[in-house]
């Protein structure tokens, strides 16, 4: 199994920026959520982090580690996210070696799960991480905060005027 750290460190410093551009804008919207039975912001941010360290942790021979603060504020989350890129920097490529034939245990929700180390990471941990990014995202994007696929991936380009609105969709 190639370590799956890349990835996450990645996303983990996109998740960074968007939490510090979040702030910027407006500390206030951290506690938002997207509907009434889901995850405020903060929260959302803090279970993709987990979710980086449930997903690797097991591949690589490790028990699952936590850097959660008890404040539950923005710079306890900062806190949070830093020791765990700091964590993931620090494994090896070869920890990951000779686990394709690993198993997983864990908990989704109220389910008992027994999956595939490639199971676990491509079907479970992977989406579980990028729902939780994802929502983070589209909170502060719902709350006005001006971002866009640039801050949520780091790759995409546009003017600062760009939209995909057009005088035809009904959105606008």
């Amino acid at each position: 199994m190639t370590n799956p750290n890349r990835l996450f460190i990645h996303y983990l410093v996109r998740l960074r920026a968007l939490l510090l551009r979040i702030d910027a804008f407006d500390s206030g919207i951290t506690g938002q959520r997207l509907h009434p039975d889901m995850f405020p912001l903060l929260q959302q941010a803090t279970t993709a982090i987990g979710f980086s360290l449930r997903a690797t942790c097991p591949l690589a021979g490790r028990d699952i580690v936590s850097f959660r603060q008890a404040a539950g504020t923005l710079a306890s989350t900062l806190a949070e996210l830093d020791a765990t890129l700091a964590y993931l920097a620090a494994l090896p490529d070869d920890a990951f070696d000779g686990r394709d034939g690993l198993r997983v245990q864990t908990a989704a929700g109220c389910a008992d799960l027994d999956l595939s180390a490639r199971d676990y990471y491509d079907l479970y941990a992977m989406p579980n991480f990028f729902f939780h990014y994802a929502m983070v995202y589209a909170i502060a994007r719902q709350a006005g905060v001006p971002i866009g696929k640039a801050d949520f991936d780091g790759f995409h380009s546009y003017p600062a005027d760009f939209t995909f609105a057009t005088a035809a969709d009904p959105a606008t």
